[in-house]
């Protein structure tokens, strides 16, 4: 389990008492103001305890919903226009507007982690969005999973997603021709 150093504080006293419990093996320091009960943690599960207002969406939400097989090499969050920038070497942070920043999002369980991220339906649109900056071949490999699952995907939030954006018939139409 992982503990802020507010609920370090909280729960063993005091700064002192916290010290002696990490030197007892008893609780460890993963980041700064991150603690971990367990030895082993995983980097994603610190990475969503240390910012949690975030979603994962772009190349890391296409991994977590297996529709490729390519593991990103950063973490890819979507934040608020509002927030504080994320100063992490493994991030790569985008800024949403509030009217679209709340659309979509679902918390999923990936390898015993809980996560933060937008559902496939919006992930479906933010492709068809970012398609230009993507590698071709990587954008066909996911075309062409959106296109196995077809049936499971909810085409009445596609639309109601695409419908946010100024250009969303456009995206809607590129939709009909990519996947359908």
């Amino acid at each position: 389990m992982l503990l802020s150093y507010q609920e370090c504080l909280d729960k063993y006293g005091n700064d002192y008492q916290l010290k002696k419990e990490i030197g007892k093996g008893n609780i460890f320091l993963r980041e700064k103001g991150i603690y971990s009960t367990l030895r082993n943690v995983s980097e994603l599960d610190v990475i969503m305890r240390k910012y949690p207002k975030t979603v994962c969406t772009g190349q890391s939400a296409y991994y977590y919903h297996s529709l490729t097989d390519v593991i990103p090499d950063h973490y890819y969050l979507a934040s608020r226009r509002t927030d504080t920038r994320i100063k992490d070497p493994r991030i790569r942070q985008s800024f949403l507007k509030d009217e679209i920043f709340e659309a979509g999002i679902v918390q999923i369980r990936y390898n015993d982690s809980d996560i933060r991220i937008y559902d496939r339906e919006r992930m479906l649109i933010e492709l068809m969005r970012f398609r230009s900056k993507m590698p071709m071949d990587y954008y066909k490999e996911i075309i062409n999973s959106y296109r196995r699952i077809i049936f499971e995907l909810d085409f009445g939030s596609v639309e109601d997603y695409a419908s946010m954006f100024k250009n969303g018939a456009n995206l809607m139409s590129m939709i009909q021709m990519e996947v359908l």
